[in-house]
């Protein structure tokens, strides 16, 4: 992964963008790429990378071009079939330079167009400037691995990887936080693609590709998910041939995203069955040594050293470890939340940060993860809930059906589920609507949504303009009432959760911080089709979650990992905060006076939950008042580190590319040939 950065002129006659915000906006991403940066520059356009070398070290340097210099390109990520379509393209007289992906993906558009991107099998946010039609391309990866902020102003649009590299290439640009992107963000986790929580910035949304010429834009999806419709759309073997498939079909996506690196690779490895299953398939292609790297907590209740050992031992790993204190969290986040640009509901990507370093520290500069296997095979407790809800909903009356929400959250010290009193309230609510879109996501998106009780009057209002859930259900594909409801449950939680949330703040933005790159087999094309194509039945049987993949896991990993329950990453929340040691950042932030200029939420209401917090005295807090706390910290922090605070802009370190085709004669801007590599 890379950091890249661009600047396109909207308006004929107007000034080039400056190479001093282009060097601005590398600088601001040089923990995406520490190793080398680059710059291309004309009359129009300007392009930036910060360069994480893990591909054709040598000759991979960007902003790279085609043979005649028309066509430009900065990109962040992998497509791990290049090599396979570089045999297409040679095959179409396409000639090559350098052994990189980037080269390939420079012709793979120009030989198909925006077709490309959907033969590409990989992660990935892409800009190509065509310096001769004037016409910039962008385009981002189906599952949003890799992301990509724009910003149109004043004349002319900024894109990068990373919001403060937009504020740091244009300083003059007024910050503040979106009350519609802070409701979306207190209802879904996250702000959902476009929406972000900085007015004036949208992100390009997954597996989309839009096309700028001469100011005119067009966003087209250039892939869809595809879930069956019909008996004859599904996968038509038995559930044990299902498990071969799967298992084959994850056993080439490891060897193409450990083997297709020119630099070591390890393994996240949580003691779960999607990282343990990663892992044991990662040492099985490698078949030399092969680093693993866990996270353990001081709290029992999110230990699970037990399994990441049992794992390692079975497979042979290095293994290395990083154990997590409360204190550990609350003074790194600060940090955490500048890097993930958004407010947060859970300290959760506070220990992947440190686990990023740890993998850093170990000279690795690449990771599997196991991510996206509980959204493609049904592996959350929302799956089982919806299954239940929309069971009992069929007969509302019934007093046995809502029984089963007892087999519900075994994992938490406070489950909702049991005082069966209030779990039938809570979870019968709206249940004859059964059928209707976004049913199983209802509970969880009410009770963050409750949470905007916390807000002020004036966010309230200016947030309350959009029914941000009625916008989401509209932006559904059409056949989306025609897959079956777990399908449905799945392209919702992949939509929200996965790509807004999981994918960015406990992702990619904690890796990138480090300087490391995830890569995530259960996101390759194929396991993505071939998972979508399953029966329900196969992946939820009963209320037996990952069933298929558990199947396929038999002989790869201990037993005792098939056997043991679904137990959700999760670190300590509001409790890391409260403590009478805590950081004196906390009680900045929640200051009146710094509550106040952040103007998000009732300084009085705070104070309500902040005494109510602290007088848990270690107990467990409820996950309202969990979520309220931290998204309150979050929140503050996020002000304070990239609204309140200018973007900084100090000496740009050396460019090694530089191609600068823009001088300045009597006073005039004048295009120019290239200069320099």
């Amino acid at each position: 992964m890379c950091g890249i950065a661009g600047i396109v002129v909207l308006r004929a006659g107007a000034a080039p963008p400056a190479r001093a915000d282009l060097e601005a906006m590398a600088t601001a991403l040089r923990h995406r790429g520490p190793d080398e940066r680059g710059l291309y520059r004309d009359l129009r356009a300007g392009l930036a990378h910060a360069r994480l070398s893990i591909i054709d070290l040598a000759t991979g340097q960007q902003p790279l071009s085609n043979e005649d210099g028309s066509l430009w390109i900065v990109f962040n990520g992998e497509v791990f079939n290049y090599l396979e379509l570089r045999e297409e393209l040679v095959a179409l007289g396409h000639r090559f330079r350098t052994r990189s992906d980037t080269e390939v993906v420079v012709h793979a558009y120009e030989a198909w167009g925006d077709d490309a991107f959907a033969r590409f099998d990989g992660q990935f946010a892409i800009a190509l400037w065509d310096a001769r039609d004037e016409v910039l391309v962008l385009a981002r990866d189906p599952m949003g691995i890799c992301p990509l902020y724009l910003c149109e102003r004043e004349g002319r649009l900024s894109f990068a990887s990373e919001v403060k590299a937009i504020f740091a290439g244009d300083p003059a640009m007024p910050r503040a936080l979106d009350p519609v992107g802070l409701a979306e963000t207190f209802t879904f986790w996250s702000a959902v693609a476009p929406q972000t929580v900085f007015r004036g910035v949208t992100e390009l949304e997954p597996g989309h590709v839009r096309r700028v010429a001469r100011g005119r834009t067009e966003d087209r999806a250039f892939w869809r998910p595809r879930f069956p419709t019909g008996p004859g759309d599904a996968f038509a073997g038995s559930v044990e041939e299902a498990a071969e498939r799967v298992r084959a079909t994850l056993e080439d996506a490891v060897r193409l995203r450990l083997l297709r690196a020119d630099v070591p690779v390890g393994s996240y490895l949580s003691g779960g069955l999607d990282s343990s299953l990663v892992a044991a398939l990662g040492r099985r292609v490698k078949g030399a040594s092969f680093q693993t790297f866990s996270l353990r907590f001081e709290d029992a209740e999110y230990d699970e050293t037990r399994y990441q050992r049992a794992v390692a031992d079975r497979i042979g790993s290095e293994h290395r470890d990083i154990v997590v204190r409360r204190r550990d969290i609350a003074e790194i986040f600060p940090e955490v939340v500048a890097h993930a640009e958004r407010p947060l509901l859970r300290s959760a990507p506070a220990p992947m940060l440190l686990l990023s370093r740890l993998v850093r520290d170990a000279g690795i500069k690449v990771v599997l993860t196991g991510e996206g296997a509980d959204e493609l095979f049904a592996g959350y407790d929302l799956f089982r809930e919806g299954k239940i809800r929309r069971f009992w909903g069929r007969q509302p009356g019934s007093a046995l059906r809502p029984r089963l929400l007892e087999r519900l959250y075994p994992y938490l010290a406070r489950s909702p589920v049991l005082q069966q009193a209030m779990a039938r309230e809570f979870f019968g609510l709206g249940r004859e609507r059964w059928a209707a879109p976004g049913f199983a996501h209802g509970t969880r998106w009410r009770s963050a949504a409750a949470l905007q009780r916390l807000f002020t009057g004036e966010v309230r209002r200016e947030a309350g303009r959009v029914d941000v859930v009625a916008r989401l259900l509209a932006s559904l594909p059409g056949e989306f009432t025609s897959w079956a409801p777990l399908a449905q449950d799945q392209h919702l939680e992949a939509r929200t959760l996965l790509s807004a949330y999981l994918l960015s703040s406990q992702g990619d933005r904690m890796l990138m911080a480090n300087s490391v790159e995830g890569r995530f087999p259960f996101l390759g094309a194929e396991v993505i089709a071939l998972a979508n194509a399953l029966p329900a039945s196969y992946k939820l049987r009963g209320l037996d979650e990952k069933h298929v993949l558990k199947r396929a896991a038999r002989g790869l990993v201990p037993d005792e990992i098939l056997r043991r329950p679904k137990q959700p990453y999760r670190a300590p929340d509001a409790l890391s905060f409260t403590a009478p040691d805590a950081p004196a950042w906390v009680a900045e932030i929640l200051s009146d006076d710094a509550l106040a200029d952040a103007g998000v939420f009732e300084p009085a209401a705070v104070a309500r939950l902040v005494r109510k917090c602290r007088a848990s005295t270690g107990a467990p807090l409820s996950n309202a008042d969990n979520m309220a706390l931290v998204g309150v910290l979050s929140t503050g922090l996020l002000h304070r580190e990239l609204v309140r605070r200018a973007p900084a802009r100090g000496a740009p370190a050396a460019f090694e590319t530089v191609v600068d085709r823009v001088s300045r004669q009597g006073g005039a801007a004048v295009r120019i040939g290239a200069s320099g590599r």
